[in-house]
């Protein structure tokens, strides 16, 4: 059970955010870094329960920074009850922060259920980077951003697969998963999205910048 202290009914940085009014509210979330976690916690979980999205995405983003069960436990029913995809977006980035060995087998279930673009392209921008992550996640996480029907999310995968190939400062190699990466990518230069032809080509070549899709 988390002992941090309840806030004080007459502090100002407590008014400000329970007024829901995201010009004051947004300030006074913003200085709960100079905080100790226990006296910020409390006060960005009341955040969370606050009507305009941007106020429940500024306090996600502070738990994930701010660490505690009682937050974690906050992220994870904001990840998957939130009806603002901005908010699940910021909630999945956050929870990455808690571990990723922790957080994997959530985020993937909910990059299998929530179809938002923006959710999925949040769960590739944590994870796709983490040198804690194997592997065969990768290239799970990467298979399942290739069947979406949006651009932005396919080309993640793709980037992801080029990950694979290496070499990723930190990423555990994996010659069996290279192989399959480096098939798929292959399979991709044909892809009618000339957007995840470029990411393709730039996984097989070994580049993280721009390439030119006319060279293979």
């Amino acid at each position: 059970m988390d002992s941090s202290p309840d806030p004080s009914s007459d502090s100002e940085l407590l008014q400000a955010i329970r007024s829901g009014d995201p010009s004051r509210a947004m300030p006074a979330l913003a200085s709960l870094r100079q905080l100790p976690a226990a006296e910020a916690i409390p006060l960005l979980l009341i955040g969370l329960q606050q009507t305009a999205f941007s106020i429940r995405s500024l306090c996600c983003a502070g738990l994930g920074f701010k660490r505690s069960e009682a937050g974690r436990q906050a992220l994870v029913k904001v990840l998957r009850d939130d009806p603002d995809a901005n908010v699940r977006a910021e909630a999945a980035n956050a929870l990455a922060y808690y571990g990723v060995v922790d957080a994997w087998p959530l985020l993937r279930q909910t990059f299998a259920e929530d179809d938002h673009w923006l959710v999925r392209s949040s769960i590739l921008a944590a994870l796709a980077e983490d040198p804690v992550m194997q592997p065969a996640w990768l290239l799970d996480l990467a298979e399942l951003a290739l069947g979406d029907s949006d651009g932005t999310v396919r080309v993640g995968g793709a980037e992801v697969l080029g990950r694979l190939l290496g070499p990723s400062p930190g990423l555990v190699s994996d010659p069996v998963v290279g192989d399959l990466a480096r098939e798929r990518l292959r399979c991709l230069i044909k892809d009618p999205d000339h957007l995840v032809v470029a990411a393709a080509l730039n996984g097989l070549h070994g580049q993280r910048g721009g390439s030119d899709p006319g060279k293979v």
